[in-house]
Protein backbone atom coordinates (compact mmCIF):
# COMPACT_ATOMS: atom_id res chain seq x y z
CA UNK A 1 0.00 0.00 0.00
CA UNK A 2 1.59 3.21 -1.48
CA UNK A 3 -0.29 5.60 1.49
CA UNK A 4 -0.71 3.73 4.82
CA UNK A 5 -0.83 6.44 6.89
CA UNK A 6 -3.53 8.57 5.13
CA UNK A 7 -5.40 5.25 4.28
CA UNK A 8 -5.61 4.31 8.07
CA UNK A 9 -6.85 8.27 9.14
CA UNK A 10 -9.46 8.40 6.81
CA UNK A 11 -10.55 5.04 8.09
CA UNK A 12 -10.66 6.27 11.67
CA UNK A 13 -12.48 9.50 10.48
CA UNK A 14 -14.95 7.58 8.32
CA UNK A 15 -16.11 4.87 10.77
CA UNK A 16 -15.74 7.86 14.02
CA UNK A 17 -18.18 10.13 11.48
CA UNK A 18 -20.52 6.95 11.11
CA UNK A 19 -20.77 6.29 14.80
CA UNK A 20 -21.32 9.94 16.18
CA UNK A 21 -24.59 9.74 16.83
CA UNK A 22 -24.30 5.87 19.00
CA UNK A 23 -24.41 6.58 22.64
CA UNK A 24 -20.42 5.61 22.54
CA UNK A 25 -20.07 8.22 20.06
CA UNK A 26 -22.06 10.71 22.24
CA UNK A 27 -20.77 10.30 25.49
CA UNK A 28 -17.31 11.03 23.69
CA UNK A 29 -18.37 13.80 21.45
CA UNK A 30 -17.57 12.28 18.48
CA UNK A 31 -19.40 14.60 16.74
CA UNK A 32 -16.03 17.30 17.45
CA UNK A 33 -12.71 14.42 16.37
CA UNK A 34 -11.40 16.02 13.65
CA UNK A 35 -7.95 14.27 13.86
CA UNK A 36 -6.42 11.19 15.14
CA UNK A 37 -5.17 12.99 18.25
CA UNK A 38 -8.16 14.13 19.34
CA UNK A 39 -9.59 10.46 19.05
CA UNK A 40 -6.52 8.80 21.31
CA UNK A 41 -6.71 11.67 23.92
CA UNK A 42 -10.71 11.81 24.35
CA UNK A 43 -10.95 7.27 24.36
CA UNK A 44 -9.68 5.57 26.88
CA UNK A 45 -8.24 2.54 26.48
CA UNK A 46 -10.68 -0.57 26.72
CA UNK A 47 -10.42 -4.20 28.04
CA UNK A 48 -13.65 -6.43 27.11
CA UNK A 49 -14.72 -6.30 30.86
CA UNK A 50 -14.49 -2.24 30.29
CA UNK A 51 -16.39 -2.07 27.31
CA UNK A 52 -18.65 -5.18 28.52
CA UNK A 53 -21.46 -2.35 29.96
CA UNK A 54 -22.14 -1.21 26.10
CA UNK A 55 -21.67 -4.92 24.63
CA UNK A 56 -24.07 -6.38 27.15
CA UNK A 57 -26.73 -3.65 26.01
CA UNK A 58 -26.40 -4.89 21.89
CA UNK A 59 -27.04 -8.44 23.70
CA UNK A 60 -30.47 -7.23 24.98
CA UNK A 61 -31.33 -6.17 21.99
CA UNK A 62 -30.46 -1.85 22.26
CA UNK A 63 -29.08 -0.95 19.09
CA UNK A 64 -27.27 2.22 17.80
CA UNK A 65 -25.12 1.67 21.26
CA UNK A 66 -21.74 0.94 19.96
CA UNK A 67 -21.85 0.82 16.08
CA UNK A 68 -25.19 2.51 14.16
CA UNK A 69 -26.51 -0.19 12.00
CA UNK A 70 -27.93 -3.33 13.37
CA UNK A 71 -26.29 -5.92 15.28
CA UNK A 72 -27.64 -9.62 14.59
CA UNK A 73 -24.28 -11.50 15.30
CA UNK A 74 -21.87 -12.11 18.09
CA UNK A 75 -18.60 -14.08 17.93
CA UNK A 76 -18.38 -16.01 20.95
CA UNK A 77 -14.77 -15.96 21.64
CA UNK A 78 -13.53 -18.70 23.64
CA UNK A 79 -10.29 -17.26 25.03
CA UNK A 80 -8.68 -19.89 27.13
CA UNK A 81 -9.88 -23.00 28.27
CA UNK A 82 -10.88 -21.76 31.75
CA UNK A 83 -11.32 -18.55 30.98
CA UNK A 84 -15.15 -16.53 30.99
CA UNK A 85 -16.31 -16.22 26.96
CA UNK A 86 -16.41 -12.94 25.59
CA UNK A 87 -19.35 -12.15 22.65
CA UNK A 88 -17.42 -9.90 19.88
CA UNK A 89 -20.23 -7.51 18.01
CA UNK A 90 -20.40 -8.47 14.32
CA UNK A 91 -21.81 -5.49 12.63
CA UNK A 92 -22.92 -5.94 8.52
CA UNK A 93 -19.95 -3.69 7.33
CA UNK A 94 -17.33 -5.99 9.75
CA UNK A 95 -18.45 -9.06 7.38
CA UNK A 96 -18.20 -7.32 4.08
CA UNK A 97 -15.74 -4.86 4.50
CA UNK A 98 -13.74 -7.12 7.08
CA UNK A 99 -13.85 -10.53 7.07
CA UNK A 100 -14.88 -11.46 3.21
CA UNK A 101 -13.04 -8.73 1.61
CA UNK A 102 -9.97 -9.90 2.86
CA UNK A 103 -10.58 -13.16 2.02
CA UNK A 104 -10.83 -12.20 -1.86
CA UNK A 105 -7.25 -10.40 -0.98
CA UNK A 106 -6.61 -13.80 0.16
CA UNK A 107 -7.47 -15.75 -2.56
CA UNK A 108 -5.94 -13.04 -5.18
CA UNK A 109 -2.25 -13.03 -3.12
CA UNK A 110 -2.66 -17.04 -3.55
CA UNK A 111 -3.34 -16.89 -7.15
CA UNK A 112 -0.78 -13.58 -7.81
CA UNK A 113 2.28 -16.49 -6.10
CA UNK A 114 0.70 -19.75 -7.36
CA UNK A 115 -0.52 -18.57 -10.76
CA UNK A 116 -0.84 -22.09 -12.26
CA UNK A 117 -3.23 -23.38 -8.80
CA UNK A 118 -5.96 -25.47 -9.83
CA UNK A 119 -7.81 -24.73 -6.40
CA UNK A 120 -11.33 -23.47 -8.16
CA UNK A 121 -11.22 -27.22 -9.60
CA UNK A 122 -12.35 -28.85 -5.67
CA UNK A 123 -14.08 -27.99 -2.59
CA UNK A 124 -12.75 -26.09 0.54
CA UNK A 125 -13.45 -27.77 3.49
CA UNK A 126 -13.09 -25.67 6.84
CA UNK A 127 -13.83 -26.90 10.36
CA UNK A 128 -16.26 -24.37 12.03
CA UNK A 129 -18.16 -23.83 15.27
CA UNK A 130 -22.22 -23.96 15.88
CA UNK A 131 -24.56 -21.40 16.09
CA UNK A 132 -27.26 -20.41 19.23
CA UNK A 133 -29.85 -18.01 19.71
CA UNK A 134 -29.25 -15.33 21.79
CA UNK A 135 -30.61 -15.68 25.10
CA UNK A 136 -30.05 -12.33 26.51
CA UNK A 137 -32.78 -11.57 23.84
CA UNK A 138 -35.15 -14.11 23.54
CA UNK A 139 -37.29 -14.19 20.53
CA UNK A 140 -34.93 -11.88 18.32
CA UNK A 141 -33.25 -13.36 15.22
CA UNK A 142 -29.86 -12.87 17.15
CA UNK A 143 -27.61 -15.37 17.15
CA UNK A 144 -23.81 -16.11 18.37
CA UNK A 145 -21.12 -18.82 17.54
CA UNK A 146 -17.67 -19.37 17.03
CA UNK A 147 -16.37 -16.57 14.57
CA UNK A 148 -15.87 -19.01 11.98
CA UNK A 149 -19.66 -20.14 12.33
CA UNK A 150 -21.12 -16.48 12.00
CA UNK A 151 -19.18 -16.37 8.43
CA UNK A 152 -19.71 -20.00 7.45
CA UNK A 153 -23.51 -18.50 7.75
CA UNK A 154 -23.19 -15.61 6.21
CA UNK A 155 -20.74 -16.66 3.40
CA UNK A 156 -21.88 -15.28 -0.29
CA UNK A 157 -23.30 -17.99 -2.62
CA UNK A 158 -19.66 -18.36 -4.74
CA UNK A 159 -18.11 -18.73 -1.84
CA UNK A 160 -21.08 -21.33 -0.68
CA UNK A 161 -21.22 -23.40 -3.60
CA UNK A 162 -16.91 -23.65 -3.39
CA UNK A 163 -17.43 -25.16 -0.05
CA UNK A 164 -18.09 -28.91 1.43
CA UNK A 165 -19.87 -30.06 3.50
CA UNK A 166 -23.17 -28.75 3.43
CA UNK A 167 -24.03 -26.22 6.32
CA UNK A 168 -26.03 -28.35 8.18
CA UNK A 169 -23.11 -30.55 8.91
CA UNK A 170 -20.49 -27.70 9.17
CA UNK A 171 -22.78 -25.92 11.65
CA UNK A 172 -23.82 -29.10 13.91
CA UNK A 173 -23.43 -28.78 17.69
CA UNK A 174 -21.82 -31.96 18.84
CA UNK A 175 -18.39 -31.88 17.91
CA UNK A 176 -17.43 -35.41 18.01
CA UNK A 177 -20.48 -36.03 15.79
CA UNK A 178 -19.69 -33.63 13.46
CA UNK A 179 -16.12 -34.33 12.58
CA UNK A 180 -16.78 -37.79 11.87
CA UNK A 181 -19.73 -36.58 9.50
CA UNK A 182 -17.17 -34.30 7.86
CA UNK A 183 -14.97 -37.10 7.49
CA UNK A 184 -17.32 -39.83 5.85
CA UNK A 185 -18.50 -36.78 3.62
CA UNK A 186 -15.41 -35.19 2.42
CA UNK A 187 -13.67 -38.42 2.00
CA UNK A 188 -15.45 -38.79 -1.43
CA UNK A 189 -14.98 -35.24 -2.62
CA UNK A 190 -12.58 -33.47 -5.07
CA UNK A 191 -11.07 -31.61 -2.19
CA UNK A 192 -8.56 -28.29 -3.15
CA UNK A 193 -8.36 -26.46 -0.10
CA UNK A 194 -8.14 -26.95 4.04
CA UNK A 195 -8.89 -24.12 6.58
CA UNK A 196 -8.55 -24.51 10.47
CA UNK A 197 -6.85 -24.86 13.12
CA UNK A 198 -3.62 -27.59 12.61
CA UNK A 199 -4.46 -29.31 15.55
CA UNK A 200 -8.21 -30.48 14.57
CA UNK A 201 -7.41 -30.26 11.03
CA UNK A 202 -4.69 -32.85 11.28
CA UNK A 203 -7.46 -35.12 13.40
CA UNK A 204 -10.01 -34.78 10.56
CA UNK A 205 -6.83 -35.68 7.86
CA UNK A 206 -6.49 -38.83 10.15
CA UNK A 207 -10.11 -39.59 10.15
CA UNK A 208 -10.12 -39.77 6.36
CA UNK A 209 -7.58 -41.74 5.91
CA UNK A 210 -8.63 -44.31 8.23
CA UNK A 211 -11.72 -44.08 6.44
CA UNK A 212 -9.69 -44.72 3.41
CA UNK A 213 -7.70 -46.79 4.63
CA UNK A 214 -4.68 -44.57 3.39
CA UNK A 215 -1.44 -43.17 4.93
CA UNK A 216 -0.71 -40.25 2.90
CA UNK A 217 -4.01 -37.48 2.90
CA UNK A 218 -3.15 -37.15 -1.49
CA UNK A 219 -3.77 -40.46 -2.11
CA UNK A 220 -7.43 -39.27 -1.16
CA UNK A 221 -7.38 -36.22 -1.93
CA UNK A 222 -4.85 -35.68 -5.01
CA UNK A 223 -5.58 -32.11 -5.70
CA UNK A 224 -5.30 -31.22 -2.33
CA UNK A 225 -2.91 -27.87 -2.80
CA UNK A 226 -3.24 -25.07 0.03
CA UNK A 227 -3.97 -25.22 3.68
CA UNK A 228 -5.19 -21.92 5.17
CA UNK A 229 -4.30 -21.77 8.94
CA UNK A 230 -4.55 -19.53 11.91
CA UNK A 231 -4.73 -19.23 15.82
CA UNK A 232 -1.86 -21.06 17.05
CA UNK A 233 1.74 -21.08 15.63
CA UNK A 234 1.86 -23.89 12.51
CA UNK A 235 5.63 -23.99 12.85
CA UNK A 236 5.86 -26.80 15.21
CA UNK A 237 3.28 -28.51 13.38
CA UNK A 238 4.92 -28.47 10.01
CA UNK A 239 6.26 -31.87 10.67
CA UNK A 240 3.37 -33.68 11.41
CA UNK A 241 1.30 -32.91 7.68
CA UNK A 242 4.48 -32.90 5.96
CA UNK A 243 4.47 -36.98 6.91
CA UNK A 244 0.90 -37.51 5.82
CA UNK A 245 1.39 -35.86 2.25
CA UNK A 246 3.23 -37.13 -0.64
CA UNK A 247 3.53 -33.79 -2.84
CA UNK A 248 3.84 -30.34 -2.01
CA UNK A 249 1.48 -28.49 0.41
CA UNK A 250 1.11 -24.81 0.36
CA UNK A 251 0.57 -23.36 3.30
CA UNK A 252 -0.80 -20.02 4.24
CA UNK A 253 -1.03 -18.25 7.30
CA UNK A 254 -4.20 -15.73 8.31
CA UNK A 255 -4.74 -13.65 11.21
CA UNK A 256 -8.24 -13.57 11.55
CA UNK A 257 -10.22 -13.55 14.61
CA UNK A 258 -12.90 -12.98 16.16
CA UNK A 259 -12.52 -8.82 15.99
CA UNK A 260 -11.65 -8.76 12.56
CA UNK A 261 -9.30 -10.29 9.62
CA UNK A 262 -5.68 -7.98 10.60
CA UNK A 263 -3.00 -9.53 8.32
CA UNK A 264 -2.14 -12.52 5.98
CA UNK A 265 1.08 -14.08 4.51
CA UNK A 266 1.38 -12.76 0.94
CA UNK A 267 5.18 -14.34 0.20
CA UNK A 268 6.10 -17.38 -0.27
CA UNK A 269 9.59 -17.53 0.90
CA UNK A 270 8.78 -15.45 4.43
CA UNK A 271 6.10 -16.76 7.42
CA UNK A 272 5.69 -13.17 8.38
CA UNK A 273 1.89 -11.22 7.72
CA UNK A 274 0.99 -8.66 5.53
CA UNK A 275 -0.90 -5.97 8.00
CA UNK A 276 -4.10 -5.00 6.29
CA UNK A 277 -4.68 -1.34 6.62
CA UNK A 278 -8.25 -0.66 4.45
CA UNK A 279 -10.40 -3.43 6.00
CA UNK A 280 -12.45 -1.37 8.83
CA UNK A 281 -9.89 -1.21 11.35
CA UNK A 282 -7.76 1.67 12.97
CA UNK A 283 -4.06 0.21 14.81
CA UNK A 284 -2.44 1.48 17.63
CA UNK A 285 -0.03 -0.38 19.16
CA UNK A 286 1.02 -0.31 23.17
CA UNK A 287 4.64 -0.76 23.82
CA UNK A 288 5.37 -4.25 25.71
CA UNK A 289 6.47 -1.68 29.16
CA UNK A 290 3.55 0.12 29.03
CA UNK A 291 0.67 -3.36 28.86
CA UNK A 292 -1.31 -3.12 32.02
CA UNK A 293 -0.82 0.09 33.11
CA UNK A 294 -4.41 1.90 33.67
CA UNK A 295 -3.27 4.38 30.68
CA UNK A 296 -0.95 2.82 28.49
CA UNK A 297 1.30 4.97 26.35
CA UNK A 298 0.02 3.92 22.42
CA UNK A 299 2.06 4.90 19.48
CA UNK A 300 0.47 4.73 15.67
CA UNK A 301 1.88 3.43 12.48
CA UNK A 302 4.30 5.96 11.94
CA UNK A 303 6.45 5.65 15.69
CA UNK A 304 6.66 1.52 15.41
CA UNK A 305 10.01 -0.17 15.74
CA UNK A 306 11.08 -2.89 14.15
CA UNK A 307 11.38 -5.89 16.43
CA UNK A 308 9.86 -4.51 19.10
CA UNK A 309 7.08 -6.43 21.14
CA UNK A 310 3.28 -4.28 21.13
CA UNK A 311 0.36 -5.10 22.35
CA UNK A 312 -2.28 -4.65 19.44
CA UNK A 313 -5.24 -1.96 20.08
CA UNK A 314 -8.33 -1.45 17.61
CA UNK A 315 -11.01 0.22 16.75
CA UNK A 316 -13.52 -1.27 14.38
CA UNK A 317 -16.39 -0.83 11.95
CA UNK A 318 -18.72 -3.05 14.60
CA UNK A 319 -17.78 -0.63 17.37
CA UNK A 320 -14.75 -2.02 19.17
CA UNK A 321 -13.07 1.43 20.15
CA UNK A 322 -9.78 1.12 21.48
CA UNK A 323 -9.96 -2.14 22.06
CA UNK A 324 -7.04 -4.59 23.41
CA UNK A 325 -7.83 -8.08 22.05
CA UNK A 326 -4.81 -9.36 24.26
CA UNK A 327 -2.45 -10.25 21.08
CA UNK A 328 0.91 -9.48 20.88
CA UNK A 329 2.67 -8.66 17.71
CA UNK A 330 6.43 -7.70 16.21
CA UNK A 331 7.10 -5.73 13.27
CA UNK A 332 8.96 -7.16 10.72
CA UNK A 333 8.75 -4.51 8.04
CA UNK A 334 7.88 -1.40 7.48
CA UNK A 335 7.20 -0.80 4.07
CA UNK A 336 4.61 -2.24 3.67
CA UNK A 337 4.07 -3.17 6.88
CA UNK A 338 4.26 -7.01 8.19
CA UNK A 339 3.90 -8.47 11.60
CA UNK A 340 4.62 -11.79 13.55
CA UNK A 341 2.23 -12.96 16.13
CA UNK A 342 4.16 -13.17 19.12
CA UNK A 343 1.91 -14.59 21.88
CA UNK A 344 -0.81 -13.16 24.06
CA UNK A 345 -0.75 -10.29 26.92
CA UNK A 346 -1.75 -12.95 29.44
CA UNK A 347 0.18 -16.34 28.00
CA UNK A 348 3.84 -15.66 29.36
CA UNK A 349 5.86 -16.79 32.07
CA UNK A 350 7.91 -14.38 33.95
CA UNK A 351 7.62 -15.49 37.33
CA UNK A 352 11.20 -15.37 38.01
CA UNK A 353 11.86 -12.17 35.82
CA UNK A 354 12.34 -14.55 32.63
CA UNK A 355 9.55 -12.84 30.17
CA UNK A 356 9.47 -15.95 28.18
CA UNK A 357 6.64 -15.62 25.61
CA UNK A 358 4.88 -17.71 23.22
CA UNK A 359 6.98 -16.93 20.39
CA UNK A 360 10.29 -18.05 22.51
CA UNK A 361 8.51 -21.55 23.46
CA UNK A 362 7.42 -22.06 19.89
CA UNK A 363 10.82 -22.10 18.40
CA UNK A 364 12.54 -23.39 20.93
CA UNK A 365 10.48 -26.71 21.13
CA UNK A 366 10.25 -26.70 17.05
CA UNK A 367 13.88 -26.61 17.43
CA UNK A 368 14.01 -29.46 19.89
CA UNK A 369 11.79 -31.51 17.93
CA UNK A 370 13.92 -31.14 14.87
CA UNK A 371 16.88 -32.53 16.22
CA UNK A 372 15.63 -34.98 18.66
CA UNK A 373 13.55 -36.59 15.77
CA UNK A 374 10.28 -35.89 17.68
CA UNK A 375 6.89 -34.83 16.08
CA UNK A 376 4.76 -32.57 18.24
CA UNK A 377 1.12 -32.73 18.91
CA UNK A 378 0.52 -30.51 21.59
CA UNK A 379 2.10 -28.95 25.00
CA UNK A 380 2.00 -26.21 27.50
CA UNK A 381 4.04 -24.87 29.84
CA UNK A 382 4.18 -22.82 33.38
CA UNK A 383 6.19 -22.43 36.46
CA UNK A 384 7.52 -24.41 39.12
CA UNK A 385 7.85 -21.65 42.11
CA UNK A 386 10.87 -21.61 44.54
CA UNK A 387 10.42 -24.14 47.79
CA UNK A 388 12.17 -25.17 50.45
CA UNK A 389 15.56 -23.66 49.31
CA UNK A 390 15.51 -25.29 45.64
CA UNK A 391 16.00 -23.18 42.66
CA UNK A 392 12.59 -22.30 40.40
CA UNK A 393 12.37 -24.42 37.28
CA UNK A 394 9.71 -24.75 34.17
CA UNK A 395 7.50 -27.25 33.43
CA UNK A 396 6.15 -28.66 30.66
CA UNK A 397 3.46 -31.28 29.66
CA UNK A 398 4.55 -32.32 25.96
CA UNK A 399 2.16 -34.50 23.75
CA UNK A 400 4.34 -36.19 20.68
CA UNK A 401 2.70 -38.11 17.95
CA UNK A 402 6.42 -39.63 17.50
CA UNK A 403 8.18 -39.40 20.92
CA UNK A 404 12.09 -38.50 21.11
CA UNK A 405 14.02 -41.43 21.66
CA UNK A 406 16.19 -39.44 23.64
CA UNK A 407 14.22 -37.64 25.88
CA UNK A 408 17.13 -35.81 27.69
CA UNK A 409 18.67 -34.81 24.90
CA UNK A 410 15.15 -33.27 24.10
CA UNK A 411 15.09 -31.04 27.19
CA UNK A 412 18.64 -30.12 26.77
CA UNK A 413 18.17 -28.60 22.92
CA UNK A 414 14.72 -27.22 24.16
CA UNK A 415 16.48 -25.54 27.43
CA UNK A 416 19.58 -24.50 25.17
CA UNK A 417 17.71 -22.71 22.42
CA UNK A 418 15.39 -20.89 25.21
CA UNK A 419 18.77 -19.53 26.60
CA UNK A 420 19.99 -18.52 23.23
CA UNK A 421 16.80 -16.68 22.12
CA UNK A 422 16.27 -15.21 25.52
CA UNK A 423 18.63 -13.39 27.65
CA UNK A 424 16.41 -12.90 30.73
CA UNK A 425 15.77 -16.68 30.64
CA UNK A 426 19.72 -17.16 30.16
CA UNK A 427 20.60 -14.73 32.99
CA UNK A 428 18.17 -16.92 35.42
CA UNK A 429 19.41 -20.07 34.35
CA UNK A 430 23.16 -19.16 35.53
CA UNK A 431 24.37 -21.91 37.66
CA UNK A 432 20.98 -23.15 38.22
CA UNK A 433 21.09 -20.32 40.77
CA UNK A 434 17.02 -18.78 39.82
CA UNK A 435 16.33 -21.43 37.83
CA UNK A 436 16.89 -24.91 36.86
CA UNK A 437 17.01 -26.62 33.73
CA UNK A 438 12.97 -27.23 32.56
CA UNK A 439 11.21 -30.06 33.46
CA UNK A 440 9.57 -32.55 30.68
CA UNK A 441 6.72 -34.42 31.34
CA UNK A 442 5.68 -36.45 27.92
CA UNK A 443 2.35 -37.07 28.05
CA UNK A 444 0.51 -40.14 26.65
CA UNK A 445 -1.76 -39.71 23.08
CA UNK A 446 -4.79 -38.03 23.60
CA UNK A 447 -4.21 -36.19 27.15
CA UNK A 448 -5.10 -32.59 25.66
CA UNK A 449 -7.94 -33.89 23.73
CA UNK A 450 -9.57 -35.39 27.01
CA UNK A 451 -8.87 -32.53 28.73
CA UNK A 452 -10.12 -30.13 26.45
CA UNK A 453 -13.70 -32.36 26.21
CA UNK A 454 -13.61 -32.36 29.96
CA UNK A 455 -13.58 -28.60 29.64
CA UNK A 456 -16.25 -28.84 27.08
CA UNK A 457 -13.70 -27.24 24.66
CA UNK A 458 -13.82 -29.30 21.72
CA UNK A 459 -13.47 -28.22 18.41
CA UNK A 460 -13.90 -24.76 16.80
CA UNK A 461 -11.22 -22.39 17.98
CA UNK A 462 -10.44 -23.99 20.81
CA UNK A 463 -6.59 -24.41 21.95
CA UNK A 464 -4.19 -25.73 24.28
CA UNK A 465 -3.00 -22.62 25.76
CA UNK A 466 0.77 -22.47 25.51
CA UNK A 467 2.09 -20.77 28.89
CA UNK A 468 0.67 -19.44 32.03
CA UNK A 469 2.33 -17.38 34.61
CA UNK A 470 0.77 -19.65 37.56
CA UNK A 471 -0.03 -23.55 37.66
CA UNK A 472 -3.67 -23.26 37.25
CA UNK A 473 -3.57 -25.41 33.89
CA UNK A 474 -0.49 -27.45 34.75
CA UNK A 475 -2.36 -28.22 38.43
CA UNK A 476 -5.29 -29.02 36.49
CA UNK A 477 -3.72 -31.90 33.53
CA UNK A 478 -1.22 -33.51 36.05
CA UNK A 479 -3.35 -35.27 37.83
CA UNK A 480 -4.41 -36.85 34.39
CA UNK A 481 -1.43 -37.24 33.09
CA UNK A 482 -0.64 -39.23 36.46
CA UNK A 483 -3.38 -41.34 35.77
CA UNK A 484 -2.42 -42.46 32.56
CA UNK A 485 0.67 -44.09 34.05
CA UNK A 486 0.53 -47.19 31.89
CA UNK A 487 0.77 -45.34 28.60
CA UNK A 488 4.85 -46.61 28.04
CA UNK A 489 4.97 -42.51 27.14
CA UNK A 490 3.93 -41.44 30.26
CA UNK A 491 7.57 -40.34 31.39
CA UNK A 492 9.10 -37.52 33.24
CA UNK A 493 12.70 -36.01 32.57
CA UNK A 494 14.25 -33.44 35.05
CA UNK A 495 18.11 -33.00 34.58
Amino acid sequence: MTHPFETQEALLKRIVGKSKDTVFGRQFAFSSIKQVHDFTTRVPVHTYEQLYTYIERVLKGEQNILWPTTTAWFAKSSGTTNASSKFIPVSPEALKEGHYKAGKDMLAVYIHNYPDSQIAQGKSVGLGGSLYPNDWCPGSDMQYGDVSAVLMKNLPFWAQWSRTPNLAVALMRQWEEKINKLASITADANVTSLVGIPTWMFLLLQKVMALKNKYCIHDVWPMLELFIHGGISFTPYKRLFKDITAQELHYLEVYNASEGFFALQDRIDADDMLLLLDHGIFYEFIPLDEIGKAVPKTVGLAEVVLGQVYALLISTNAGLWRYQIGDTIQFTSLAPFRIKIVGRTKHFINVFGEEVVVDNAEVAITRACQLADATLSDYTAGPRYLENGQSGSHEWIVEFVKPPDDLAYFVHILDTTLKRLNTDYAAKRYKDIVLARPIVHCAPRGLFYRWLRQQGKLGEQHKVPRLANDRSYLDNLLPMFLESAHNRCAITVKI
